[in-house]
């Protein structure tokens, strides 16, 4: 990741190689049977999405309110000068507002324009890393119990280290595309 000179935006979307998902089907970086995610926190859970399909990570901003909307469209941010719409992903997917926790110490994913036709972006708690994963860490499966929602991809087991003793972390892998059409369909 390269940071501007003001080491507030993070740009990711670097142009490589892409290929069709082995899960999604959707076009994504993979190497073999490795795919890259953006990893971030709503609430005190754990999200990620197709980091090939953010451009950017920048720090919070004051949202300008658009009247008459949907509760999960916050408002819109000047990015540079271009109009942006935010979008809090806790509420469309009906993520608990932690008490203590304020948007302003959040930070907006701008995804790739080619999603959604316009400049959008997506207010999270926070951005946690760049991962890769293979496809044996993804069960999908376990998202039986998600009811119609196909915004939800799967389960990555990321293992980590807990002093000494190695532990999987539960990372739910959402599909932007879909949870951004379903949005669309509901406006």
């Amino acid at each position: 990741m390269t940071t501007d000179s003001t080491d507030t935006v993070k740009n990711l979307g670097a142009p490589e190689a892409r290929l069709a998902h082995p899960i999604t089907g959707h076009d994504s970086k993979i190497s073999g049977k490795t795919f890259q995610v953006l990893e971030f926190l709503l609430g005190k859970e754990h999200f990620a999405i197709d980091l090939f399909d953010v451009r950017e990570v920048v720090e919070y901003m004051p949202i300008t309110q658009l009247p008459n909307t949907a509760s999960y469209m916050k408002g819109i941010i000047d990015l540079r000068g271009e109009i942006t719409t935010i979008i809090d992903l806790k509420d469309r997917l009906h993520i608990p507002v932690e008490g203590n926790r304020k948007n302003e110490d959040g930070r907006f994913i701008v995804l790739d324009e080619k999603l959604t036709g316009v400049k959008t972006g997506i207010l999270v708690d926070d951005v946690l890393a760049v991962s890769t994963f293979e496809e044996k860490d993804v069960d999908a499966a376990s998202t039986a119990g998600a009811g119609d929602d196909e915004a939800i991809l799967g389960i990555i087991k990321k293992k980590s280290r807990d002093k000494e003793n190695e532990v999987n972390e539960l990372v739910i892998w959402i599909d932007i595309r879909q949870t951004l059409s379903i949005l669309e369909k509901k406006a």
